[in-house]
């Protein structure tokens, strides 16, 4: 991914690259919420303010072992208990680390993992409320429950037995897994992809505590210079001088019909009064379940994007958002948004179906496609948060190109869903001028293609992350 270099420069950050940028004045910002009717909302008010958000709990936190302190740390986990970490674990131990999940400091211990299922957020000790959707914990089996024993510490290493963390503190409680899932997903219906991936077969306890991180999650993939923590990316957008930042979460290529609604929001924004909006592009960079396009071939997709300037590099900063996917539609797409708030986005914006799947076993949405962005307006916890629910787009066959879909003339357009665009990519055939540009096409057809038929000449389904 050399050439997305291109559109990077060097800052004195020792690892992330960012898109060029340009000078602004920096300007007040004017909170404006979008509401999604007509009926006044009480809670949200107009509010200024020349910095960025503040991060959830008022600090950032970030859990890493200072350099100091790191040859006693590492001797200290030398004789302790060892919690032998997957794939989706070390993600989860990024996500905590670096903040995205501030003011959790650790594994969820048994009350906060009883108000993320119940309430959707957690209670501060100062009274307050930050938005909390999705159980952020760490299971743990019988054998590794007696190992542990007595000790109120444990060492978590990788699969190859590397030191990653100390967690202190510990609390084991039991992993009622029934009801995590149904809390979680509305349904226990089998065929959830990460309740196969990350529940079903885990154990029956989950251990709690606080998170000593020995060194920054990397992953050696040729991605780490994108994967920007929420300090670096404030760091960013300050240095910029953004007066409103709006985050767009995706998992999919980009076609035009998304830049239309990244672009259409930054020209809301403009109109609104701001002065310098910079859209956050943040992928998911965590598990997917495996029909979904690797990250690796999202993000030279993306480039592509930028390269032929469906989207403005600068205007626009690319990272990659570590988290896990759980596909828990409106549960999950809080925690999507409150993220974003610990990065420094105070714009969000929300579209059809958020976080969403097709029903396990049933021929259906698994969720309303309106209850995620209905649901973002009244979340607990996210009342910081603007909320901007996007226009419906499609391709408009009158004009060639993407467009807001306008009822009135409705037989003039064209609805290429994710299931047709997979179809078109893997059979080499072009979508409909205007659809996405040439190259970023290009990429998904390459990447369909490196799929090897097998002998029976089905294509393999990418093997999950």
């Amino acid at each position: 991914m050399a050439s997305m270099a291109t559109y990077f420069v060097k800052t004195p950050s020792p690892s992330p690259s960012f898109p060029k940028t340009f000078n602004t004045h920096f300007s007040p910002a004017l909170r404006l919420s979008i509401p999604l009717s007509s009926k006044p909302r009480t809670r949200r008010r107009l509010r200024i303010s020349n910095a960025l958000i503040e991060p959830d709990g008022g600090k950032l936190v970030e859990l890493f072992v200072k350099e100091s302190k790191k040859g006693e740390k590492k001797r200290e986990a030398a004789s302790l208990p060892r919690v032998k970490l997957s794939r989706i674990d070390l993600q989860w131990v990024h996500v905590i680390s670096e903040g995205w999940s501030s003011p959790l400091r650790g594994f969820m211990r048994e009350s906060e993992f009883l108000q993320t299922l119940h309430f959707n957020s957690l209670r501060l000790e100062d009274g307050s409320v930050v938005n909390m959707s999705v159980p952020i914990v760490l299971a743990i089996d019988d054998a590794q429950k007696r190992l542990i024993g007595e000790s109120t510490r444990v060492a978590l290493v990788d699969s190859d037995n590397n030191l990653i963390a100390i967690l202190k503190d510990i609390e084991i409680y039991k992993h009622h897994k029934e009801e995590r899932i149904a809390r979680t997903w509305g349904t226990t219906a089998p065929g959830l992809p990460y309740v196969d991936q990350a529940i079903t077969n885990a154990g029956n306890w989950l251990i709690g505590g606080d998170l000593e991180v020995i060194e920054p999650i990397k992953y050696h993939d040729g991605l780490d210079r994108f994967r920007l923590s929420p300090a670096e990316l404030r760091e960013e957008f300050t240095r910029r001088n953004a007066d409103a930042v709006f985050a767009f979460q995706l998992r999919n290529p980009v076609h035009n019909g998304h830049a239309l609604l990244m672009t259409d929001t930054r020209r809301r924004l403009l109109e609104m009064g701001y002065k310098n909006p910079i859209l956050l592009l943040h992928p998911l960079g965590g598990y997917t379940k495996a029909d979904d396009v690797p990250l690796s071939w999202r993000m030279k997709q993306h480039e592509k994007v930028l390269e032929d300037g469906v989207l403005d590099p600068e205007t626009t900063v690319v990272s990659i958002f570590p988290s896990p996917m759980h596909y828990a539609g409106p549960t999950e797409v809080q925690w999507h948004a409150k993220a974003r708030i610990n990065a420094g986005a105070n714009f969000y914006i929300v579209g059809r179906d958020p976080a969403g799947m097709g029903h396990p076993i049933e021929n259906r949405d698994l969720y309303d496609a309106d209850h995620g962005k209905k649901v973002l307006s009244m979340a607990p916890g996210l009342e910081r948060l603007n909320i901007l629910p996007f226009k419906v787009a499609a391709y408009d066959k009158s004009q060639g190109k993407m467009a807001f879909f306008d009822p009135s003339r409705q037989q003039d357009f064209l609805f290429i869903s994710g299931t047709k665009m997979r179809t078109l990519a893997r059979n080499k055939e072009n979508p409909p001028e205007g659809f996405m540009c040439p190259n970023g096409w290009k990429v998904l057809v390459d990447y369909y293609d490196s799929l090897v038929p097998a002998d029976n000449g089905k294509v393999p389904e990418a093997v999950p992350v």
